[in-house]
C-alpha cells in the first residue's frame, strides 16, 4: 500500500470515528473485520479519494452495515 493510500484510509477512519462519535481504534476494528479497508478502501483509492470526504464516509457505513458490522 502506498503513503497516499495509508495516508487516505488514516484520514476516513478518523473522519468516520467522528461522524459516529467512536474511537478511531473501534472504527478501525469494525472497518478491518469487515473487509472495508483491504477490499473497498485500498483497491478503489484511485475512484474514492476524488468523492467529498462526507459520500466516502457514507459509503463507508453502508459498506460495514451490509456486511453485518455496526458503526
Amino acid at each position: 500500500m502506498s503513503r497516499q493510500t495509508t495516508e487516505f484510509v488514516i484520514y476516513i477512519i478518523n473522519e468516520v470515528a467522528n461522524a459516529r462519535g467512536l474511537f478511531p481504534s473501534r472504527v478501525y476494528s469494525v472497518m478491518d473485520q469487515t473487509g472495508c479497508i483491504s477490499e473497498y478502501l485500498v483497491p478503489f483509492y484511485d475512484v474514492l479519494h476524488t468523492m467529498s470526504s462526507q459520500s466516502v464516509v457514507e459509503d463507508v457505513i453502508e459498506y460495514v452495515n451490509s456486511r453485518g458490522g455496526s458503526l
